[in-house]
């Protein structure tokens, strides 16, 4: 069997050493110039997100209300619920620049393109998947800055909320609105260049990544922490997967979901987008100096996520009836 590899975790492995090791290349202000990348380029992704943004598909599974609910109670309540109940547990742990970072995951959105192909490999929901992993993108828009508004008051760390939603707005929701509004003359053009799309979306998420990672590097940031660190930062992020997984499984037999609408529930439930949290975190965090930190935790959820969903997706497809 031919070893797929996918060529955007390799790139997102990549920038991280390379911002680690040259720093001054990918920093603010450097050769290259990310900085631009990431002031101009979320709102890109954005607008690419908008453009790709099909509502007649996703309203196919507008019907399934019980499910729907509990997606979204799942990805915005249950996973931030079970994050800060294990940092009330063990509270000295991980510094709390990681522990903010933890709480950014849980209060992300699900995914949207990997959990429609997850979905879809593992034969279950595709309508339902579809409906939650979009409506879980929106709903995140302005849930997620609310959370992290929340959870860093609480850790004695304020934002000024309305500026840090009204730059949302202006960043986030308006590229969106002009995408949509975009795909009446556009469609035609996205869908014959959808390759080079997602192509171009991955290359601002990449250097988001790689400028956020050289700024903290140069500024000494990891000079503060230990190499174990990053270990024990990856070991709670995959902790986390597991144990929402885990809830999902048993959430999907208490309320009696049949087999199509359990696999759409675990995937869009239990999954955490990087595309959205990447380009967010900068609106969010704005010049903290630490980000580079913050965002370690959804990089290795992301890694984590696709790795064992696809192999559960792939044992579903197999077990699944009238399977060709």
């Amino acid at each position: 069997m031919k070893l797929k590899i996918d060529y955007f975790l390799a790139g997102l492995v990549c920038v991280v050493i390379a911002g680690f090791i040259f720093p001054a290349l990918g920093a603010s202000g450097g050769p290259i110039h990310l900085d631009l990348v990431t002031d101009y380029g979320i709102s890109g992704v954005f607008f690419l997100y908008g453009l790709t943004l099909a509502p007649e598909r996703m309203l196919q599974g507008f019907k399934n209300i019980k499910v729907h609910v509990a997606v979204q109670l799942l990805t915005f309540a249950v996973f931030p619920a079970v994050v800060l109940v294990a940092q009330s547990v063990l509270p000295d742990f991980l510094p709390s620049t990681v522990k903010i970072g933890l709480f950014y995951v849980a209060a992300l959105p699900s995914t949207v393109s990997s959990s429609v192909a997850m979905v879809s490999l593992a034969r279950g929901n595709v309508p339902v998947a579809l409906f939650n992993a979009t409506l879980s993108s929106l709903i995140g828009v302005v849930l997620t800055p609310l959370w992290m508004a929340w959870y860093l008051h609480s850790v004695g760390i304020s934002i000024p909320l309305l500026p840090t939603l009204a730059k949302v707005g202006l960043v986030v929701v308006v590229p969106i609105v002009l995408g949509q509004i975009g795909r009446h003359w556009l469609l035609g053009w996205i869908t014959r260049n959808s390759y080079w799309v997602k192509h171009v979306d991955r290359f601002i998420i990449l250097a988001i990544v790689m400028n956020s990672v050289s700024d903290a590097t140069a500024a000494g940031i990891w000079m503060n922490y230990k190499p174990i660190l990053l270990v024990e930062t990856a070991l709670a992020a995959m902790l986390l997967f597991v144990v929402i997984y885990v809830i999902a499984l048993g959430l999907s037999r208490l309320l009696g979901f049949d087999r199509d609408n359990k696999i759409a529930f675990l995937f869009c439930g239990s999954k955490k987008s990087l595309a959205v949290g990447v380009p967010l975190a900068p609106v969010i965090f704005g010049n903290m100096p630490d980000i580079g930190l913050v965002i370690v935790p959804i990089m290795v959820f992301h890694f984590f996520q696709l790795v064992v969903v696809s192999g559960i997706a792939s044992r579903y497809a197999r077990t699944a009836p009238h399977s060709v």
